[in-house]
């Protein structure tokens, strides 16, 4: 509990920390109000599979190249444009109306995620500036805990706005405000956002580099391995399930709230626990263990036949997930320098979206071949298998002397091997 508190006690990280939260409320507002607006005017699961991959994609086309650009120069400069130009993007959604300018809204969320593409990697590389590395996996646990608590308040009140209101113009009108409410609070943050040593190498050089670090490091590809492979079966599940709760299930949007309520409820057990004995807990063991238990419970939400079996689910989904949130974050993290922490996370997003979209993109088809329920027995089953791969590649990384207690120095020495023979001067 001492170290929780002493966490909360640094100004910048609670500056951070408030951003984040008025963010993720945003961002969820707007897009649990995009699926319900699609829904409505398509009722297509189709449809719904084009707004996440046109969300998805940016991090795939630019999360290299952003995490570049985050190693080159001020990374809260950097997240402070990225909300500005996001809290005028957002306004865009209000002149959609009818069937017709569905691809509006596909062109809009893929500027949007765009510009998210630069802030996600420099907010990464800048929190062990802001709380240390000691403190990081404490930092992470509260950030991903309050970020579900916070999406689902925005989901709720999406619900809500949904039921009473004609217009989903509010939602998008309150994720602007949230966009620059974090530009502000982000802009009194003291603590420089300047990376160690500012990358200078060539552009496509730096984006190699990003890989090869990664590839590089054997605890870093069991995150790569573990997390890309669950994507593969996350993906489909996030497409389908409105629908599927909506359609097949016959809940009302007023309950999508409450339901990811019970989802919240894990996560906070979860992230409350995780935080507290931080000290005592191994990053890599909580990624195999959560893991596990994510694929179990996704897996078994396919026999639910009422709206409580879903909410029991879900929070043992939230307790398994939020560790592995916690624990891949803080292991990427440290086992990264950081002059190299904005490419590398920047490599990791883009393959871990790569999975993601290829995953969502055919959970359509999945869905009209074998059937809404099997394709989350079949998604609970590739999770399930992620957090085996995890647990057997982990396990031998403990038992060779490249394991988490000398991460830094295996990181150092795959960088030097990256930059042999270029000339160094570099999404």
């Amino acid at each position: 509990m001492s170290r929780l508190r002493e966490l909360l006690r640094i100004r910048d990280y609670r500056y951070l920390w408030l951003a984040q939260i008025l963010s993720d409320f945003g961002d969820n507002l707007t897009f649990l109000t995009l699926l319900i607006l699609i829904q409505r005017l398509t009722g297509s699961t189709v449809a719904l599979a084009g707004l996440m991959v046109a969300i998805a994609l940016p991090t795939l086309i630019f999360g290299t190249l952003a995490g570049v650009y985050v190693d080159r120069v001020d990374r809260k400069k950097a997240m402070m444009v990225s909300d500005l130009l996001r809290a005028v993007v957002v306004l865009g959604f209000l002149f959609v109306r009818s069937e017709e300018l569905i691809p509006f809204i596909y062109v809009i969320g893929f500027v949007q995620a765009s510009i998210g593409t630069v802030f996600n990697p420099a907010r990464a590389a800048f929190l062990p500036a802001v709380v240390g590395t000691d403190r990081l996996l404490a930092a992470n646990s509260v950030s991903q805990t309050s970020r579900i608590v916070f999406n689902l308040l925005g989901t709720g009140a999406a619900g809500v706005l949904a039921a009473v209101s004609t217009t989903p113009a509010p939602a998008f009108i309150i994720d602007s405000a949230t966009f620059f409410a974090s530009f502000l609070l982000i802009s009194r943050i003291h603590t420089s956002g300047v990376p160690e040593k500012a990358e200078e190498s060539r552009v496509w050089a730096g984006m190699k580099a990003g890989f090869r670090v990664m590839v590089g490091s054997r605890p870093l590809r069991a995150v790569m391995i573990a997390l890309s492979v669950t994507m593969l079966g996350l993906g489909a599940v996030n497409v389908l399930f409105v629908p599927f709760l909506i359609d097949d299930l016959h809940v009302s949007e007023m309950f999508l709230g409450p339901v990811e309520a019970s989802q919240v409820a894990g996560l906070v057990v979860s992230g409350t626990i995780v935080a507290l004995l931080a000290t005592r807990l191994r990053p890599s063991s909580l990624v195999s263990a959560g893991l596990l238990g994510v694929g179990v419970f996704v897996g078994a939400i396919s026999g639910a036949t009422a709206v409580w079996h879903i909410m029991v689910m879900l929070f043992f989904v939230g307790l398994s997930v939020g560790p592995v949130q916690a624990g891949a974050n803080t292991l990427s993290q440290t086992l990264i320098e950081d002059s190299m922490r904005g490419r590398v996370g920047g490599a990791l997003s883009t393959l871990v979206s790569g999975a993601n979209i290829v995953s969502m993109g055919l959970a359509g088809l999945a869905a009209a071949a074998v059937g809404t329920r099997n394709v989350f027995l079949l998604s609970g089953a590739l999770v399930f298998i992620s957090g085996l791969l995890a647990f057997v590649l982990f396990r031998e990384l403990r038992s060779t002397p490249q394991s988490e207690t000398g991460k830094l120095a295996v990181v150092s020495r795959g960088r030097q091997a990256d930059f042999e023979g270029e000339a160094v001067t570099e999404p």
